[in-house]
């Protein structure tokens, strides 16, 4: 049995001093790992309904056929961990801004870490995800150009609160336009949100991509009590006007 609580990592970067603790749950005996930023929570096990929704919808309505898809944000990598276990995906592309992170994963002090860090399909990336959003190249620096079936985001709190300010660029038509370029014809870009479903910026999406919703994804908050819920944001590029 763990210690009841641990702090397995402590790191300076350029955003702030982050932290991987492990706690021991006394209502479950289970561990729970978080990350914090600073004085801020990022991210815990106890919480990862959302981060599995963002996969599950955003891969749902894509075609039987092998995919290629990108992680904008490793954290515990529970978004990449259900993007693994769909049968149709064939290259998985995770993009961290933070190398502490990813090197969590492959000296296994996360619980998935040695799952992501050891299947072939799956590459762990260092480099700032809005950047090469907005990068001409695209978002694999080996493959200038490459396109994917599928973007995943899970990185600021949402699209009003996000953890840097040069993230907030993404966001507005020109930044998605980028993205969207980024994916094959009726490719999918989808969206984390910490908050309720954002009207205007839903209106974005829709001025930038063929169709698009919002799903609200609900889980039990058991610090709290009660139901909590997280946005996802699902977005279609158009389809090739040849086919």
């Amino acid at each position: 049995m763990s210690a009841r609580f641990e702090e397995l990592d402590w790191r300076p970067t350029p955003m702030g001093e982050i932290s991987l603790r492990r706690r021991r749950d006394p209502a479950t005996g289970e561990d729970v790992y978080e990350v914090k930023l600073g004085d801020e929570f990022l991210m815990s096990s106890l919480f990862t309904a959302g981060e599995i929704a963002l996969t599950r919808l955003g891969l749902a309505a894509l075609p039987d056929a092998e995919l290629d898809v990108v992680v904008g944000g490793l954290g515990l990598g529970y978004t990449a961990k259900a993007a693994l276990d769909d049968p149709r995906l064939r290259s998985l592309i995770v993009i961290d801004a933070l190398g502490e992170v990813i090197d969590w994963h492959r000296r296994g002090l996360v619980p998935l870490g040695a799952a992501l860090a050891g299947d072939p399909r799956c590459r762990l990336a260092r480099g700032d995800f809005f950047a090469l959003a907005g990068d001409p190249r695209g978002l694999d620096p080996q493959a200038p150009g490459r396109r994917f079936h599928a973007i995943l985001l899970d990185v600021d709190h949402s699209p009003r609160h996000v953890l840097h300010p040069s993230h907030a660029a993404l966001y507005r038509p020109a930044g998605l336009r980028a993205l969207a370029d980024r994916l094959h014809p009726d490719g999918v870009f989808a969206l984390w949100s910490n908050d309720p479903p954002d009207a205007e910026f839903g209106a974005v999406l829709a001025e930038v991509f063929a169709d698009s919703a919002a799903h609200v994804v609900d889980f039990d908050n058991p610090l709290q009590g009660g139901t909590a819920t997280n946005t996802v944001y699902v977005a279609r590029r158009a389809g090739d006007p040849a086919s």
